[in-house]
């Protein structure tokens, strides 16, 4: 028996054009002698479509393409993703489902069982849970169907869930030949080896094949990485589709294999996330031009490289914006990136606005430092948006997760922007990627990397004027956003006094109204500020 996974990159709620790129994996499928076809979870609307959902037009206009698919499978086994009315309209008015095609025909339908609720899902607020879990027979093979959850509760890993049901041991009770996965599994970074896990446990329970499909490409915040995967009944993984890229794994069971191809990992796995993420936000929306402030520093840098790889030089304008205190290092770092790029960098004074601004408030107060900082990153976040509007571009906001954490940014300033390309990247893996980026020849400047991190606001500013040296916040931010450790647990793991984590911890809690006012940001670590974790502004707990 030969399978192919087709991983495709959909756009939610395109329902013609994801229905064709399912059409057309069909018709590869045929060519490359497939006997079953698995597509990813609601491959039909993308994942995940959220409130959209409610609108049970999309679901019917989903439901109607299965007479469209039915055709083209023939001669196929085939599982393709969708959400579809709850015939028995109890509770929740849809289920998760997998329509199964045997040789043409609309057989049945496989219903999600485990409906996660944390993190980044909210499965339980549309869908209700499956019920049977239905075995289908074709070319003398009993083959099970689960839907990305289903297989996660056997491994012991669903987060903050423990659900009284296990469909792996389900279909271990029915006695099955393969089992297959339609999953919608978001990147975070160094998740590679949980999903592995996760495949080899039920593949090792079952003594089965185990092939997952998983989606790709990125949908507003959240990254999918691809990497479908295929484990033998002894657990091994033995192929693994393309990471960040669309791919048809094929798979022939009657061969022994070897692993034709080991996962994305690590800091490569990370920039790919990043540059992915930019590419679909921008395109699925029909955008094509960034622009972003280039201040000769790291971050602007990496979101520059970034911001090139995904879109094209030539789609990527930086502006340089000058005030009093940019030093002129900054400048002829931010030239020399910006030739190495071969991007288009214009140079724009913000010092005669700030004097402007200055003498206007005057008459009513003197201006304190605070004050006049916050005025040239607001004077700055004008132009850029200014710039953005007239040349149809989105404004790349280049600040980074250490900052995000402690609100060492400033509403309507350095906070403005479109998207926030590393709002989920800590300030040490800012300067880990910009080294990925020189891995092969030096793009961004050796001065950026060894210049000591500043927003040049005021005379001989530097970031630990006001924040700990990264070295020793970045652990603590993952720690406590992260990991959820107490303030104790942190203080006895950093070696650090209980009073300084704590100030840290209030810090992150009083900068939360900020977080709600900036751009999203693209998920990449296992909990983002901008999704996933949601904490009131008001409250006195923490």
């Amino acid at each position: 028996m030969k399978i192919q996974a087709s991983q495709l990159n959909y756009t939610i709620g395109d329902i013609e054009g994801n229905t064709k790129k399912i059409l057309a994996a069909l018709a590869r499928a045929k060519k490359n002698g497939a006997d079953v076809v698995l597509f990813s979870e609601l491959s039909i609307t993308g994942y995940p479509p959220e409130d959209l959902l409610l609108d049970f037009s999309m679901v019917d206009a989903a439901e109607k393409k299965l007479r469209e698919i039915a055709p083209a499978t023939k001669g196929l086994f085939v599982a393709v993703g969708l959400p579809r009315r709850n015939p028995k309209m109890k509770e929740k008015p849809l289920h998760n489902s997998a329509a199964i095609f045997i040789d043409g025909d609309l057989v049945g339908f496989k219903d999600k069982v485990l409906l996660p609720t944390y993190d980044v899902f909210d499965e339980r607020r549309f869908f209700e849970p499956g019920g049977e879990q239905p075995v289908f027979e074709y070319l003398g093979r009993r083959i099970g169907v689960t839907i990305c959850e289903d297989i996660w509760q056997h491994a012991g890993d669903v987060g903050f869930s423990d659900y009284f049901r296990d469909p792996v041991k389900e279909y271990e009770e029915r006695g099955i030949d393969l089992l297959l996965n339609l999953s919608a599994s978001p990147y975070y970074y160094k998740r590679d080896d949980v999903r592995a896990s996760v495949l080899s446990a039920s593949a090792r329970t079952l003594r089965c094949p185990v092939i997952l499909c998983n989606q790709v490409g990125a949908n507003d915040q959240i990254v999918f990485d691809g990497h479908s995967s295929y484990a033998n009944e002894k657990g091994d993984l033995i192929q693994v589709a393309k990471g960040f890229a669309e791919d048809d794994l094929l798979i022939d069971l009657s061969v022994l294999s070897c692993v034709s191809r080991k996962m994305q990992t690590g800091i490569g796995a990370l920039y790919s996330a990043l540059v992915m993420g930019v590419r679909d936000y921008f395109y699925k929306q029909g955008f094509s031009k960034a622009i972003l402030g280039l201040s000769g520093g790291i971050d602007s840098a990496l979101v520059a490289c970034i911001a090139c790889e995904a879109l094209g030089a030539e789609n990527v304008r930086a502006l340089a914006l000058p005030s009093r205190f940019s030093s002129p290092e900054s400048l002829i770092d931010a030239e020399q990136l910006a030739n190495n790029l071969g991007i288009l960098l214009e140079t724009v004074s913000i010092d005669e606005l700030f004097q402007q601004y200055l003498e206007r408030l005057g008459p009513y107060f003197a201006t304190s430092s605070l004050v006049e900082e916050n005025l040239q990153a607001r004077v700055r976040g004008q132009i850029l948006m200014a710039f953005a509007n007239q040349f149809s571009s989105i404004l790349l906001n280049t600040g980074n997760k250490s900052e995000m954490a402690m609100g060492y940014t400033t509403l309507y300033g350095d906070m403005a922007g479109g998207l926030g390309v590393l709002h989920d990247v800590i300030k040490l893996k800012v300067y880990e990627l910009s080294r990925f980026v020189n891995r092969e020849k030096e793009v961004i400047p050796e001065a950026i990397l060894q210049k000591v991190p500043s927003a040049e606001l005021r005379p001989n500013q530097k970031d630990s004027d006001t924040l700990p040296p990264y070295e020793i916040l970045d652990p603590i931010l993952e720690d406590y956003i992260e990991e959820h450790l107490t303030a104790q647990e942190i203080a006895d793991r950093r070696g650090q006094p209980i009073a300084f984590i704590q100030e840290i911890i209030r810090k992150i809690h009083i900068a939360e109204y900020k977080r709600r006012q900036a751009p999203i940001g693209i998920r990449v670590t296992r909990k983002a500020f901008s999704r996933g974790r949601n904490v009131p502004i008001v409250q006195k707990w923490m």
